[in-house]
């Protein structure tokens, strides 16, 4: 019997055709010029002290891979104390380091919820928490982004049901930059019996006292039931730590399936949140920059007409609507040496592709005043290659 693996590759093959077609083909490419993607928000990938921290923490390590997940023999004396340290900047009572954000959220959500229960979830969260979702089997109620009517309606409904109920979203949502009314849904989840997820992957370092996310800007974070800080951005590191109580780290190390099966991260990494998370308390000053930054460009968009819908923290879209126009703004950006990428569908809505500015604190008011002329100019040039087309035609 012939293998019918070629058959699987020409399948493939039209896949990538038909995305071709949609201009929804995604590649790699290494970013050149000043970086308009980036999530290193507070400058840190560069900073000597992680580099100082890693290079003592190998030269003092026993051994540099973890050698196998945390329950074999992975775990390590210098896990427990960035835990612990987590746990205290956090005001939370533990916190438990997963390998990603995507494990985090995954992890986190499979486990503690299951058939039978409901989990009410912001229709533009994350993929890494629908995927959790999903995987926990639980009834899923999606509402309307933001839509805090939409959201009690639904837990309304599900006000007498005896199950596990939890609420589920971003406090800075990843590709429209704004706000979750985190207030209003903590107020909700407690008059109706459900437990509050937080995501704060784009509010870690930037938003908060010593940057410690939206929850704890409004004085609210006791009252979540967990939540969740990615290290990946503007901590310029990797992994990512839940916190909550200690009852639900103790249960998701007997239960998240993206702890117990994952290889640990090599104890010298600890090094480096650990030191990114000391320069982040302490880094008030490129934290007040970057929200002027932010609320300058944002002030320069509109003005130029643009599109940037609900936007108020360090990520700024630029809605276009259709992908070719993404695409084309984008390779004007690039042109005009600024490094970025067209959002298209799936990750976005479709109809919605935009370009996603995100900030970083190492961006000069020259910059900003650049990235708005090369957009004013884009569109310019696109308007009048569309009358000279026109004009041709007639």
């Amino acid at each position: 019997m012939l293998a019918n693996w070629p058959n699987i590759e020409c399948a493939l093959e039209g896949e990538l055709r038909e995305l071709a077609s949609r201009e929804q083909l995604r590649s790699l490419e290494v970013s050149s010029g000043v970086n308009l993607s980036s999530n290193d928000y507070l400058g840190l990938s560069t900073h000597p002290a992680l580099r100082e921290a890693v290079l003592d923490a190998v030269a003092r390590a026993e051994r540099m891979g973890a050698t196998g997940s945390r329950l074999l023999s992975g775990h390590a004396a210098e896990w427990e104390a960035l835990e612990s340290e987590f746990a205290e900047f956090a005001e939370m009572e533990a916190a438990l380091c997963f390998s990603s954000g995507y494990a985090a959220n995954v992890g986190l959500l499979s486990s503690v919820a299951g058939r039978g229960d409901v989990i009410f979830s912001d229709e533009l969260n994350h993929a890494s928490l629908i995927d959790g979702m999903r995987l926990s089997g639980a009834q899923r109620e999606i509402y309307a982004h933001g839509d805090l009517a939409a959201l009690e309606i639904a837990l309304q409904s599900h006000a007498k049901s005896d199950c596990r109920k939890l609420i589920v979203t971003e406090s800075v949502f990843s590709m429209d930059g704004d706000f979750a009314p985190l207030a209003e849904i903590t107020d909700l989840a407690q008059r109706y019996g459900a437990a509050l997820v937080v995501d704060e992957a784009h509010a870690l370092g930037v938003f908060g006292p010593e940057g410690r996310g939206r929850m704890a800007e409004l004085g609210l974070a006791r009252d979540a039931f967990a939540i969740v800080y990615p290290c990946g951005k503007a901590l310029a590191s990797a992994g990512a730590m839940v916190c909550g109580s200690g009852a639900l780290k103790r249960f998701l190390i007997n239960r998240a399936r993206t702890f117990i099966f994952n290889t640990a991260l090599p104890p010298y990494f600890a090094a480096q949140i650990g030191a990114a998370l000391r320069v982040a308390r302490a880094a008030d000053e490129q934290r007040t920059r970057l929200h002027g930054l932010a609320a300058q460009l944002r002030t320069l968009l509109h003005a130029a007409g643009f599109d940037t819908g609900e936007s108020a923290s360090q990520i700024i879209p630029i809605l276009l609507g259709e992908n070719a126009a993404a695409l084309h703004y984008a390779a004007g950006l690039a042109s005009a040496g600024f490094a970025t990428r067209a959002i298209r569908p799936p990750t976005v809505p479709p109809g919605t592709a935009r370009l996603r500015l995100s900030l970083t604190c190492a961006l000069t008011d020259t910059n900003i005043a650049q990235i708005g002329q090369a957009l004013s100019a884009i569109r310019a040039n696109a308007v009048e290659a569309l009358h000279a087309n026109s004009t041709g035609r007639s």
